[in-house]
């Protein structure tokens, strides 16, 4: 298909894609004359994966390296997950400290060599951030932390594809990348579900009306005056 088509196909402007093209994001399609070029679904296919990335908030520079990982994965599934991560993540910070990091990492099951630097090391950093404000996750809320962790990292995991090493690439790359946008926008969902079955029982214990006021109807009709 000429670039016009693939344009259509991928639902991007020709603009875009040549932008792409000039990163190095999209692989050059097959020259038929010195300004024409053909593509194919293999093209077509990369630029949805762009797409995806881009549109969750990664940067240019984040996705090269996620198609890196993608198109050159690791031997080793484990390997692979860290390669994932590392496209993602600022490089390892050597000077700060990860003991608190590792301390909790070690609730999670961790032990030394289970986890590359920069994944503990952004731990350690956002629990010095959360620090920094004076603010302390409770006890019993950091428990459940964990326990939903574990869950959800074996279930992802266990999910990993073993009959293809191209879809297991695109599995942890991919759902490592753009599940994180979906997770953080289900537990604001849950929190305000959560905070409106609290909230709302307990006005209503009260005697308190739960229902919200319609600004749509009408007035309610009042007295006429003697």
């Amino acid at each position: 298909m000429r670039i016009s088509e693939l344009s259509t196909a991928a639902g991007l402007p020709v603009a875009t894609i040549k932008y792409y093209l000039r990163e190095g994001l999209l692989p050059e399609g097959v020259r038929t004359s010195p300004t024409q070029a053909t593509y194919d679904e293999v093209h077509l296919r990369r630029l949805r994966v762009i797409r995806a990335l881009i549109e969750s908030g990664v940067s240019i520079a984040e996705t090269r390296k996620v198609l890196a990982a993608i198109d050159d994965p690791p031997q080793s599934p484990h390997l692979l997950l860290g390669a994932a991560h590392a496209a993602v993540l600022p490089a390892a910070d050597d000077t700060i400290d990860t003991a608190e990091a590792e301390r909790l990492a070690e609730r999670l099951g961790w032990q030394p060599g289970m986890c590359d630097e920069h994944v503990l090391s952004g731990l350690a950093r956002t629990l010095q951030s959360i620090s920094r404000t004076g603010f302390a996750v409770p006890d019993d809320v950091m428990d459940v932390y964990l326990a939903a962790m574990r869950d959800l990292a074996r279930a992802e995991i266990a999910g990993v594809p073993t009959d293809s090493p191209e879809a297991a690439v695109r599995y942890v790359v991919l759902g490592s990348v753009l599940a994180e946008p979906l997770l953080l926008a289900l537990r604001r969902v849950a929190e305000q579900i959560a905070s409106a079955e609290r909230f709302a029982a307990a006005q209503s214990a009260a005697g308190g009306s739960t229902a919200a006021p319609d600004p749509t109807a009408a007035p309610a009709p009042t007295a006429a005056p003697d």
